[in-house]
């Protein structure tokens, strides 16, 4: 996955010449005001208020966001150890700027506090667009929380603040992990891949969850073991009218993945198993 220098690009980070501006990096650490990722927090999340951040560029984009590569520090040295960590910056489009045409799938089975705000979603209405677009970062946040408690191989979400998420960043130095697809595995190997596949997706069906949007293009092979990214479509199985569809067309689509590769899978009796348990979680 290649690295763009883009960080003049974004507004979250123009030039600071104020009096105020950090000594190093290009603004000060963006932990204070966020909302925080579940505790206890890996010993590699930097929590110090002096310490400072800088983009490294962009990693990948997408219809909904662009995720940059940002590195944060503590300039002096004086925090506790750690004192630097690489961080994977989720940044979420504005709602003039993103693609609606697939939420409303999705969003079935989500609800708000109140009826102005679904009827705004429903109706796609300046104000609705808005809320939706706020919905997609505070729903990958709060599944990647959900999911890292479990023991899932997620990223771990370190905060969000507004349209922005930090998360753990998944790969060596600054080099990304490849995508499942950009693989190929030894027999052996496609053989584990394939059951930690499997457990994702009956932990998750056995909390009535579905992906949503899983594929070979969003599950990423970092020592040997899986790790699932891009969770803001998470699917409540029961909940969403579409929900079981869902279900099995991730399980197909990555199935279809591993019987490419030459492994012999079972779709269906996954999918069954799947939907038996999401459908339990109703009772």
């Amino acid at each position: 996955m290649s690295l763009h220098n883009s960080s003049t690009e974004s507004p979250l980070f123009a030039a600071d010449s104020s009096p105020d501006a950090p000594p190093e990096g290009e603004r000060w650490s963006s932990w204070d005001g966020a909302m925080h990722g579940p505790t206890p927090r890996p010993d590699w999340v930097i929590t110090a208020l002096g310490a400072v951040e800088e983009d490294l560029g962009v990693l990948k984009t997408g219809k909904e966001a662009d995720v940059h590569l940002l590195r944060r520090w503590v300039p002096d040295g004086s925090a506790e150890p750690p004192t630097q960590s690489i961080l994977a910056a989720k940044r979420y489009r504005g709602s003039e700027n993103r693609l609606f045409h697939r939420d409303s799938g999705y969003l079935e089975g989500r609800r708000v506090r109140k009826s102005r705000e679904m009827r705004a979603m429903a109706r796609r209405t300046e104000f609705g667009r808005a809320m939706i677009a706020g919905q997609w970062a505070a729903a990958e946040f709060d599944a990647l929380g959900r999911l890292w408690e479990l023991g899932l191989p997620v990223p771990y979400p370190v905060q969000l603040n507004e349209a922005e998420m930090l998360m753990e960043f998944i790969g060596d130095g600054r080099t990304a992990a490849p995508r499942l697809v950009q693989t190929k595995p030894s027999p052996k190997l496609l053989g584990q891949l394939f059951e930690e596949f499997r457990g994702v997706v009956l932990t998750l069906a056995e909390e009535g969850w579905a992906h949503g949007d899983l594929s070979p293009y969003n599950v990423l092979v970092h020592e040997d073991r899986l790790v699932v990214i891009d969770w803001p479509q998470i699917v409540d199985v029961v909940g969403n009218p579409h929900g079981f569809e869902f279900l099995e067309r991730d399980i197909r689509t990555m199935c279809d993945w591993f019987t490419r590769r030459g492994l012999d899978v079972d779709a269906d009796l996954l999918f069954g198993d799947a939907a038996a348990l999401a459908a339990g979680n109703s009772w």
